[in-house]
């Protein structure tokens, strides 16, 4: 069982969970104006690392048949057999119910809404079947997560967290394009839908760039909206070079720094902005 829950948390690269965790820290900071509850932060950790693995889990589930036949992802844990389906859907069970378990000690709002954010990130998992804008719908389930924490702490929504959260859509759907550029070919084979695999590399990339853009602008405007100071605007003005750094370690022709473009970067500005808001607002 030890061996079966390794691999399936490999599976699901649970390290990557760090991508979306500062967000969800990020709301409930802005929303307490310091230091959330001891209480409140254990639950907002529970609940982020609960739905990320019931939705991480469930996109291996139904995308085992594509995985298997895209020579990228061949390798991986349930095409190989390493894992069983059945083995993944009690992992995605257990998972979805320490979210929902994990919401309810939040608060009333946090347990009537997690079915529904639990619905949002596992439709992502078809959209690719019938829209190019699988991207942004990834970018909004990853949004729900700096919304919902300051949902745990305060229990209701202002622009600030809005803001926050359209920066966060934006943000991913750049990088998911990026992403996606390695899998185009096997993507118009099988019939998948992409910004590469639909319009081309180049056009693809000019859409993540604008994305980001995007993204770049909504941190700014969320440190506006809940009056933050000079360090939190230094470091989103550094995370927006980050970003344009990203564009430029890779082109339609070379895709071999692509790996530290998504990982080394995106995790950096996670991370940095989170630092930022912590300082910012800590008393």
């Amino acid at each position: 069982m030890i061996t079966q829950i390794k691999i399936l948390l490999d599976m699901i690269k649970i390290e990557h969970t760090v991508f979306a965790l500062p967000f969800a820290f990020m709301g409930a900071l802005l929303a307490a104006r310091g230091l959330p509850g001891g209480r409140q932060a254990f639950f907002i950790l529970l609940a982020m690392v609960g739905a990320r693995s019931a939705a991480m889990a469930f996109n291996r589930l139904v995308d085992e048949p594509f995985d298997a036949q895209n020579p990228r992802t061949k390798d991986r844990a349930l095409p190989r057999g390493l894992v069983s389906r059945g083995a993944t859907v009690m992992f995605i069970l257990a998972s979805a119910a320490l979210f929902i378990f994990a919401a309810a000690r939040l608060n009333r709002l946090c347990l009537l809404l997690s079915p529904l954010a639990l619905g949002w990130v596992f439709f992502y998992s078809y959209t690719k079947r019938f829209t190019a804008l699988s991207h942004l719908v990834l970018g909004a389930g990853l949004a729900i997560a700096p919304a919902a924490g300051w949902l745990a702490v305060r229990g209701d929504l202002t622009l600030t967290p809005l803001a926050l959260s359209a920066a966060v859509l934006f943000w991913v759907a750049g990088f998911d394009v990026l992403y996606s550029l390695q899998d185009d070919e096997f993507d118009r084979r099988a019939g998948l839908f992409s910004l590469p695999s639909r319009l081309g590399r180049a056009p693809a990339m000019r859409m993540a760039l604008l994305f980001h853009l995007l993204a770049a602008t909504g941190f700014l405007l969320t440190g506006w909206l809940a009056g933050l100071g000079l360090l939190y605007f230094t470091v989103a003005a550094l995370t927006a070079l980050l970003l344009f750094l990203e564009h430029r370690l890779i082109s339609p022709t070379d895709l071999s720094r692509l790996n530290h473009a998504f990982f080394t970067v995106n995790g950096l500005v996670g991370i940095l902005l989170g630092a930022a808001t912590l300082f910012s607002v800590w008393p």
